[in-house]
């Protein structure tokens, strides 16, 4: 959500108004090894994730349906209009509140973290390599 002056109020300093459309990935490190973040906005909306090469923690715009029908292993976690999941690393504290079920078959449970979800994905990267 954006006050008055288009100042998002879940992270304050990000005027809405100046940096749409914008997208930006980097490099994220985990004790299980690195993924990419991402973050999409433009006015009125946003998203985040984490890719791994296993699959994606995201915020509740990703549509697990869609993800079942190809076999993707997708967790979701969702943020409220007062507090967003904007950044990756929102996605981090979040709690998970949907999966693939092939996302389930890596671990992934409903309440775990973000954080964890993404440890699971990237162990399981980890073991399909070795």
């Amino acid at each position: 959500m954006v006050d008055a002056n288009n100042v998002s109020t879940a992270h304050p300093g990000f005027h809405m108004t100046e940096s749409v459309p914008s997208s930006t990935q980097r490099q994220l490190q985990f004790e299980n090894g690195s993924a990419i973040g991402t973050s999409q906005r433009w006015l009125g909306g946003q998203y985040c994730s984490v890719l791994t090469s296993v699959g994606i923690v995201g915020c509740g715009i990703y549509d697990l349906k869609t993800a079942e029908e190809f076999g993707q292993a997708i967790a979701i976690a969702k943020g409220t209009p007062s507090n967003p999941l904007v950044e990756p690393e929102d996605l981090f504290d979040a709690k998970i509140v949907g999966t693939t079920a092939k996302a389930a078959e890596l671990g992934i449970s409903i309440g775990d973290t973000g954080r964890a979800a993404i440890e699971a994905m990237l162990a399981a990267s980890s073991s399909a390599r070795a």
